[in-house]
């Protein structure tokens, strides 16, 4: 009966045929086009369209509410019935809401209660859409909240369990972009369901871009393939894809494969507020130094990936270890070589209630969508929380609770790859770190052997840019008489470039980046830096990844050592 309508929309075709519940929460990707199978094909239309004129299309009266708007209605014929009961309501009350309706929740709903009470006496079915509910029931503290979104609330819940609307042909759909963002009170109400709009899979990109344009007219504006266009732009809604199209048409600009990956890239960035960003790199995993071992692990999740064995890949990954080692870089490098893309959350959080919960339901939601693909934390330990933290009327155990549940979902499995980097595993809660969900702990150390030294110099010379006279390998760094990070190396690189230049030169003599390295100085925090490593160590759950000085160190006198360091760092 419903075949025509999208998933979600049957879904919800059907739990309202059960006469149990009357109103519905619509969430997700609201602000896009519905598709409707017809006859003739796949029209798209918009969300208040496809709910006013087909959802809903066989009901009598349809009516809207938006805090800015106001009320209005589908047709004339029900705003001319609504004026006719309004006018006596005036004459009764002495009121003049006839000539200038209210636009605040209170007084509007007061007035559709009445209105709708009548009109279902008179056995007329009624749906009311109310667009941006978070604007009306918005998620507060039970003791914050104002006694406008407290009355609206009442009224909501009210309708939602009332008899005489339950027994009625009446709905009421409230419509939000992030379900955080709506009174937690509403959204837990028995009497109401939610139901999320996701963004398009790509069967129905493909069918968009078709109804968009024909065959012969899409050749002429790309390069490339309408199955190419709607693989690349998994993540985009039918209306980002519209504007890719029109830009296409209209500045006579064909798409390639770099302009989609471009405009994809600046359309999800915005779509997120710019809570995502891209990383992109020119590096491979070849330009990383050392990690032998760790480079050798990772190359077969590449091949896994690209074979299409999700079903073998982790979860997520822990990197670990001192500040310096490369775990930024190394992470990078990988995105870039396994050809998927990866993004690096920013900071979601925000100073107003449930803004901080709302922006991370929107960047999950679109990490799904966006599938394959990895994603980034630096500095895990700090940024994603803790189940037991206070302070802060609960948000960080929310956060930490949505994110734990969405990585340990299955499904996700080769599709969403994550990457927790941090120098200090030992304070990320053990509910991320467990199996299931940064499954492999990665643990990457300073060079030991006069092999990484020079592999290090050597690849440091390289991102630095750095010219030679000659070609040369400093004595200190090939016996190792002095200790440098991957971190500490590029810095003092840089710093020869900087005596060069500052004596007119563009490249470095030997002589010249002898006394840069000697006369560099790394910050010393020797304990710090023990500390971070031997937490690496206990973590990384691969004895054959671990340099083979760890691989037989009893573990227990590390744990006591790991203790030690702590007391008296203090």
């Amino acid at each position: 009966m419903f075949d025509h309508y999208p998933k979600w929309a049957q879904e919800f075709a059907q739990k309202y045929l059960s006469r149990t519940i009357n109103q519905f929460i619509l969430h997700g990707n609201v602000h896009d086009l519905v598709p409707l199978q017809k006859k003739e094909g796949t029209d798209f239309v918009r969300l208040k369209s496809f709910l006013s004129e087909e959802f809903f299309g066989a009901r009598d009266y349809v009516v809207f509410y938006d805090r800015s708007s106001g009320i209005y209605f589908r047709d004339k014929e029900t705003q001319k019935d609504f004026n006719r009961a309004l006018a006596g309501r005036d004459s009764l009350v002495g009121t003049d809401y006839a000539n200038k309706l209210p636009k605040d929740p209170v007084r509007v709903f007061s007035l559709l209660e009445q209105y709708f009470r009548v009109r279902i006496d008179n056995k007329k079915s009624i749906a009311l859409i109310v667009d941006y509910a978070e604007t009306i029931v918005p998620m507060n503290e039970a003791g914050s909240t104002a006694t406008e979104d407290r009355n609206a609330l009442v009224y909501l819940s009210r309708w939602a369990h009332d008899p005489m609307f339950l027994a009625a042909d009446f709905t009421t759909a409230l419509i939000t972009e992030n379900l955080a963002d709506l009174n937690k009170t509403l959204v837990q109400n028995p009497y109401t369901n939610e139901i999320k709009i996701n963004i398009p899979e790509q069967e129905q990109r493909e069918q968009f871009i078709s109804h968009e344009l024909p065959a012969e007219e899409f050749k002429e504006v790309s390069e490339v393939s309408e199955k190419v266009v709607a693989q690349q732009t998994a993540g985009l809604n039918f209306i980002n894809i519209r504007s890719i199209l029109s830009n296409a048409q209209q500045n006579k600009e064909k798409i390639t494969h770099d302009r989609l990956s471009e405009a994809k890239k600046e359309l999800i960035e915005a779509e997120a507020y710019g809570l995502l960003e891209f990383v992109e790199t020119d590096y491979s995993l070849d330009d990383v130094a050392g990690h032998t071992k760790v480079k050798e692990h990772l190359r077969h999740a590449v091949s896994a990936l690209k074979a299409g064995r999700q079903d073998v890949l982790p979860m997520g990954y822990l990197v670990c270890g001192a500040v310096g080692t490369g775990k930024t870089f190394l992470v990078t490098c990988f995105a870039n070589e396994v050809g998927i893309p990866m993004v690096k959350l920013k900071n979601f959080r925000s100073q107003w209630q449930g803004v901080t919960e709302g922006n991370l339901e929107k960047i999950l939601g679109l990490l799904k969508a966006m599938a394959p693909v990895a994603v980034m934390i630096d500095e895990a330990d700090a940024y994603l929380g803790d189940r037991d933290a206070s302070g802060d009327s609960g948000v960080s155990s929310r956060v930490f609770s949505q994110i734990a549940t969405f990585m340990s979902d299955t499904r996700n499995r080769g599709q969403i790859l994550w990457f927790l980097m941090t120098a200090r595993p030992d304070l990320m809660p053990v509910d991320l770190k467990r199996q299931g969900r940064a499954e492999e702990h990665l643990a990457l150390f300073p060079p030991h052997t006069d092999e990484e030294r020079v592999e290090l110099y050597e690849a440091m010379k390289k991102k630095t840019g750095l010219k030679l006279t000659e070609d040369y390998v400093p004595q200190v760094i090939e016996q190792g008489l002095k200790s440098f990070s991957g971190a500490d190396m590029e810095a003092a690189l840089t710093r020869a470039k900087f005596r060069a230049a500052a004596e007119g030169k563009e490249k470095v003599t030997p002589e010249v980046l002898d006394l840069a390295l000697n006369d560099f100085l790394p910050p010393t925090y020797p304990e710090e830096v023990e500390l971070q490593t031997l937490s690496a160590v206990i973590e990384c759950t691969s004895k054959e990844l671990l340099p083979e000085r760890y691989q037989e160190m009893d573990r227990s006198e590390i744990l006591s050592k790991i203790e030690e360091l702590k007391y008296r760092i203090g």
